[in-house]
């Protein structure tokens, strides 16, 4: 299969089957996207165009919207549609390639995909890889449900490395992954080829999306969770927050991202770059090559970013794609799972509801501070949601040392992560089964980068010890590592983040109180001029 891709990045899921000499001609490609909604250092779309273009046919973009996937609300699916309204005027303006949406009343992927592919008579489907278990057996029962002349390609343009070649088994830590990881970056993070329009115009006109009443109204059903201000959705907002002139963060912010990154009160400190990568509106790839250009200037905090950006999130896409329990107790490790168990039934000091919790009406107000800031914001601070309180030097090898093999000081590395906040959800409910499905159902539904492999994976080491080692057995955590507060106290000022988030969620209630009252005000008046007619 000759293709402007690595060979390595793409997965054959379905081989379409001989074809006899006087058949038609060939159909069209569609790529059906899902998980990398860009348009530029998109792998699966360029396959889709140099598949289309080597064959001699036209190729299109179609996209399924799901009915609040995963407990969606207005906050991710308003995010993820505005950047979609944004992509479908520029893939028709400079790739010339049409972009169909099936929206929810329409069906379902496994229905609206198949019907699709049927009706425009295409010879090939790509699609986009994710390893949640919804996507795969989407995925599975669309294999069965296409003719067996449509060939199906999946292709990983989410990591920088493959998710199946970077290992082909489950990994049980950055440790055992991160050597792969490295070995193979030389192959895999590789600039990109320009993409031009296809070489075969679609026959029929690209189809018109009412997108202004299509979001008023998926965002009016999960009104409950409002969108987010601080975060322009779309390509080019994501590309100027990685690199614009203005506040990009290798540009402006990266100087200190190794040390600033972990004070919840320098929230700047942090990429900001985590809603556009989860949403695929920036590659990974593309973060790692312009971060690799600058990293002369700051070695130490490229070195961290990158840890994050490929070892880590990769770390959380393998775990998923290898593991199907991944959001479950039974996802732990053999000692965490007996650990856990074994201590389910200590006494507790408080026990909360999920009502509670979700309210954040606890004693601590630490805690609270995480949560009312992760439900008003849409984004606790990577800090207290995944702490890195303590990074170590080591001797390795660095990537991106010219002088290969050479041994260089101040790689940094992950020695120790905590998350706070789930782990006192696991000390103030009934047990880990409880505690693990109340942080995964909070980190969904309020998150603007929530139903993510970093999520799950986030939830399931901080609460089944999933990638961690154990630790001196306590009650109620049993070998699963231990944070309180007091150790909080020692890492950063708590009395000030406290402060901190009490005076962002209100001045986010007054603008919310200030933009019911303008629309209040345009009711009113609107009204006053019809009756005036």
């Amino acid at each position: 299969m000759a293709t402007a891709v690595q060979q390595g990045r793409i997965r054959v899921l379905k081989e379409a089957a001989p074809r006899p000499w006087d058949q038609n001609p060939v159909g069209p490609v569609v790529y059906w996207m899902f998980r990398d909604q860009r348009l530029k250092d998109n792998w699966a779309l360029i396959h889709a165009v140099d598949q289309a273009n080597k064959a001699n046919v036209p190729v299109a973009v179609a996209f399924n919207l799901f009915d609040q996937f995963l407990g969606a609300k207005a906050r991710q699916l308003g995010f993820m549609l505005r950047g979609l309204q944004r992509l479908h005027s520029d893939i028709d303006e400079s790739l010339h390639i049409p972009f169909f949406l099936f929206q929810a009343r329409q069906g379902e992927a496994v229905d609206t995909i198949p019907n699709f592919l049927r009706e425009c008579g295409a010879s090939m489907l790509v699609t986009d890889f994710s390893p949640l278990r919804e996507v795969l057996s989407w995925k599975e029962e669309i294999c069965k449900r296409v003719s067996g002349s449509v060939s199906i390609h999946e292709v990983d343009a989410h990591n920088v490395i493959p998710a199946w070649v970077a290992s082909q088994k489950l990994e049980y830590s950055a440790r055992t992954l991160r050597g792969k990881i490295n070995k193979l970056l030389p192959e895999y993070l590789i600039d990109f080829p320009t993409l031009g329009p296809p070489t075969r115009r679609w026959l029929t006109e690209s189809q018109i999306i009412d997108w202004e009443n299509l979001i008023a109204n998926v965002v009016s059903k999960g009104a409950e969770v409002p969108e987010i201000n601080w975060c322009e959705p779309g390509e080019l907002a994501a590309l100027e927050a990685l690199m614009g002139t203005k506040n990009g963060f290798l540009t402006t912010r990266l100087k200190n991202y190794s040390s600033d990154r972990n004070n919840p009160l320098k929230p700047k400190g942090l990429s900001g770059l985590s809603p556009y990568l989860h949403f695929g509106q920036v590659g990974a790839q593309r973060c790692a090559l312009e971060a690799r250009r600058v990293r002369k200037l700051s070695p130490q905090a490229v070195d961290a970013f990158l840890e994050e950006l490929i070892v880590r999130r990769e770390l959380a896409d393998n775990y998923c794609l290898y593991q199907p329990q991944y959001g479950s107790l039974q996802g732990a490790w053999e000692w965490a799972r007996k650990s856990l168990m074994d201590h389910a039934s200590d006494k507790r000091e408080h026990i909360y509801t999920k009502e509670q919790l979700e309210k954040a009406q606890t004693a601590d107000p630490l805690w609270n501070a995480c949560q009312l800031e992760m439900v008003h914001y849409g984004k606790m601070h990577g800090f207290m949601r995944q702490v890195l309180p303590d990074l170590k030097i080591v001797s390795r090898p660095s990537l991106f040392n010219k002088r290969a093999g050479k041994k260089i000081k101040k790689v940094f590395i992950r020695s120790t992560g905590r998350m706070y906040w789930a782990k006192k959800i696991l000390e103030w409910t009934s047990g880990p089964v409880e505690a693990l499905a109340i942080s995964i159902y909070l980190n969904d539904k309020y998150e603007i980068d929530g139903r993510d492999p970093n999520g799950y994976v986030g939830c399931m080491w901080s609460i089944c010890g999933v990638h961690d080692q154990g630790w001196q057995e306590r009650p109620v955590f049993g070998k699963i590592r231990y944070m309180n507060y007091a150790g909080c106290k020692r890492k950063f000022n708590v009395d000030g983040y406290i402060a901190y988030v009490k005076r962002l969620v209100g001045d986010i209630k007054k603008r919310k109180g200030e933009t019911l009252l303008n629309d209040k005000v345009k009711e009113i008046r609107g009204s006053a001029l019809q009756n005036s007619r």
